[in-house]
């Protein structure tokens, strides 16, 4: 009798429901500051960063050279199918793991400082931009070639997800101790003023035993070890380390932010362990910190982020507003303006807002500029000192050499060089910037300009969420936007949108006006040309230099980028998710203009909203009125047609073709219809 053939046996499927995200799956972050004074423990994380970035490095060629082989073989993609090449050439998310797990092992030192599962999150983020080369978005649009970063772009080492199914499993970073037991240590009084020192003593693991909960054999209640998760003290992140190493644990003390509103939101994130998902070790930039570098402790946590009594209170008032408005972004200004959702003027009037930068906040930003310009000026003598073979005497410096060989005097040594850089016959520099020698001032320097750049940063995306704020609290959150691309305008105007920064304010507003319950809808400027057409149905042709509205037809005179916004209000879709579906309803906004009268013509002319008690720096709204604005010197003299500035389209022969209509009439609706964004 034959015996059969043992089969293999795999792991059946799991029994126990699937676990899911709660709160639909929202996540929020809150950085944690760690406090890293002791040079051993500093030490120990700069290498663990420079292990990770080995893994990277490695993982990233070798994803690299997959990629080059996949777009080579195209003869073999035609015969065999993209995914057949994909799996030979083992560009999948399993098999750069496997890349990742090779290197580890066969570079015996980084086991000293990594583990199997940080090499493996880092590929799982190789992966991540392969993916977004590989396979187009829903629109088409495919990222560039994966590349391989710098060293000081290397800023993040991805920990994994704790298990909420089975205790006790964390397999990176971990964070330890409770918020009670933080506050008992560093607490001064009950009014929970955090004290925390400069150096902050380490947590120690828990030693003696601790009850399992269990009955021994013996009658006697089970006992085990004391571990990590046994301690309630003070917060701190604790990474084992590689599993080669012989350091123990890397334990680094969690500092919680201290200030104004600070304590809130700590209890709303530390609160509840068991929200606790995971934890990214993160390094910044800080020139005045020993070694250049700062350690900050990212922690995901399962639920909605936090948000102040003031914001929430400000969201809720927002929400009860039963209006509509229109947006329209621009260079130098952001105009707003909204009508009631039922055009009854007995419940409400139009209002009108206008964002554009204050006095302080000029002055701020040419204040930073110059420093900008010192900080550079101040870089490149650097440079050229470090390296002065490596540049030419500028026409001045040879001027003065010529005239004292020409006396007899003898020349004079030249510490930084003026003149361009030194270039073989083909104009190719001699040597190349990144083989330079650079002084510890400069990266100094370099770092002060990096920390610069991160605050700026900072401050307008601040700025930005406290307008957004209060857009939406004077107009409501159910806003209409022109969908415009902001690179082309970057090419028209430039680093001017740096100051003003319109597409981060409309991101903001997009993301306020989903928190109070609204939504922000975008629409094509190609469908509508709402800065050609006046409210009541007639198109007034302007060009980008023509900052005023008037109307020959109506009579109504008004800023141009408010009557824009008005016009918004009134564009329907036939599909809110395609903004080239977008249409300008003429009639009703027709009917708003003769029901709302001198009231709609004093918002287009100026704003009619009154400052909020903003933050400092945040923007003005209320803004007096301005007749002329100047515009760029290149307005006007380009031959393609802008989304602001719409122009016929000529065909073969020279002749202009027929543009399409941009404005649908729509039955005439009554005073109490509501205005829906959809039709």
């Amino acid at each position: 009798m034959v015996q059969a053939a043992r089969t293999r046996r795999f792991r059946g499927k799991n029994k126990a429901p699937k676990w899911t995200r709660p709160d639909d799956g929202m996540m929020s972050v809150m950085v944690l500051p760690l406090a890293v004074t002791d040079p051993a423990d500093r030490d120990r994380l700069e290498k663990l960063f420079g292990a990770m970035w080995s893994v990277k490095r490695a993982v990233q060629r070798d994803a690299r050279a997959k990629v080059d082989a996949y777009w080579a073989a195209r003869r073999e993609r035609d015969r065999d199918g993209a995914k057949a090449v994909r799996q030979r050439l083992g560009l999948s998310r399993e098999a750069l793991e496997r890349c990742a797990y090779r290197h580890l092992e066969n570079a015996g030192h980084l086991k000293h400082h990594v583990s199997k599962a940080l090499a493996m999150h880092m590929a799982d983020e190789v992966w991540n931009g392969v993916q977004r080369h590989l396979f187009a978005d829903t629109s088409g649009k495919r990222s560039g070639r994966p590349k391989v970063r710098r060293w000081h772009d290397f800023t993040r080492i991805p920990g994994r997800a704790r298990s909420h199914t089975t205790a006790n499993k964390w397999e990176t970073f971990r964070l330890v101790g409770t918020l009670h037991g933080h506050t008992m240590d560093y607490c001064a009084d009950a009014q929970r003023t955090l004290t925390q020192p400069l150096r902050m003593p380490k947590p120690t693991v828990p030693t003696g035993t601790v009850p399992t909960g269990k009955v021994a054999a013996s009658g006697k209640p089970g006992m085990r070890k004391a571990t990590w998760w046994d301690h309630t003290g003070p917060l701190a992140v604790v990474f084992t380390g590689g599993p080669d190493s012989s350091r123990g644990d890397l334990v680094l003390p969690v500092r919680l932010p201290q200030g104004a509103g600070q304590w809130a939101r700590a209890e709303h994130f530390l609160g509840d362990p068991g929200r606790w998902h995971k934890v990214d070790l993160v390094r910044r930039r800080k020139s005045s910190a020993p070694g250049g570098w700062v350690y900050e402790a990212h922690l995901t946590v399962l639920g909605p982020g936090y948000a102040s009594p003031a914001v929430r209170r400000m969201r809720q008032q927002a929400a009860q507003l039963n209006r509509i408005g229109g947006v329209d972004g621009n260079v130098s200004n952001l105009s707003v303006v909204s009508f009631p959702a039922s055009l009854d003027p007995a419940e409400g009037r139009a209002k009108s807002s206008e964002i554009t930068l204050t006095r302080e906040e000029k002055a701020r930003l040419e204040r930073e500029a110059r420093k900008r310009r010192g900080r550079a000026r101040a870089l490149e003598r650097s440079r050229r000192a470090t390296n002065a073979a490596q540049y030419r005497l500028s026409k001045k410096q040879q001027h003065r050499a010529e005239r004292r060989a020409a006396g007899g005097l003898p020349e004079k040594k030249v510490t930084v060089p003026g003149g361009a850089r030194t270039t073989r016959d083909d104009g190719v520099p001699r040597r190349a910037f990144r083989r330079d020698r650079l002084s510890a001032d400069y990266r100094r320097m370099r770092a002060r300009q990096a920390e610069t750049t991160v605050g700026a940063a900072e401050h307008r995306r601040h700025r930005a969420r406290a307008v957004a704020r209060e857009i939406i609290t004077a107009h409501g959150p159910n806003l209409v936007a022109e969908d415009c691309d902001i690179r082309t305008w970057y090419k028209l105007w430039g680093k001017r949108l740096s100051q003003t920064t319109p597409s981060m304010l409309i991101n903001a507003l997009d993301k306020e006006c989903r928190a109070a319950g609204g939504r922000l809808v975008r629409a094509s400027t190609w469908t509508t040309a709402l800065s050609q057409y006046c409210l009541c149905g007639e198109r007034v042709t302007k060009t980008l230099r023509d900052r005023e509205h008037r109307c020959t037809s109506c009579g109504l005179v008004g800023k141009r980028d408010l009557v824009s916004a008005a016009l918004a209000v009134f564009v329907r879709f036939k599909d809110t998710g395609a903004p080239e579906t977008a249409y300008l309803d003429a009639v009703l906004s027709r009917h708003a203009q003769i029901i709302f009268a001198t009231g709609l013509e004093e918002a287009l002319r100026e704003s009619t909203t009154p400052r909020q008690n903003t933050p400092r720096g945040t923007g003005h709204v209320a803004v007096p009125c301005q007749r002329a604005t100047s515009a760029h010197r290149t307005a006007g003299k380009r031959r393609r047609a802008t989304p602001d500035e719409p122009r016929p389209v000529r065909d073969r022969t020279g002749k202009p073709a027929p543009a399409p209509r941009a404005i649908h009439s729509s039955p005439l609706v009554n005073r109490g219809s509501s205005l829906n964004m959809q039709t």
